[in-house]
């Protein structure tokens, strides 16, 4: 049978889901980012995890001129300024 049409592909529920949040310490955008995700996860259930690029060398060549990052399911999902409406929308649509 062929591969189902993306539009026919189930959507995976919120606790399925993981953003994944990427900067480093006494970084005010990280502050300000984690409450953000914080927030946004909290509110519909999905779980989210921290990590530092201070404690990551592929983690800082990758992401150090970014921070912070947002992942969504390993996928970048923006970086600098997090907005609660688009991180919100990428995780309920």
């Amino acid at each position: 049978m062929a591969d189902m049409s993306p539009l026919l592909r189930r959507r995976p529920a919120p606790h399925e889901r993981l953003v994944t949040l990427i900067g480093k310490p006494d970084c005010h955008l990280c502050d300000d980012a984690r409450l953000v995700v914080d927030k946004v996860c909290g509110e519909l259930g999905v779980p989210w995890e921290e990590k530092d690029i201070t404690r990551d060398q592929g983690l800082y060549d990758e992401y150090w001129e970014q921070i912070p990052v947002v992942l969504v399911d390993g996928r970048q999902h923006t970086f600098w300024r997090v907005d609660e409406r688009r991180l919100r929308k990428e995780l309920t649509e």
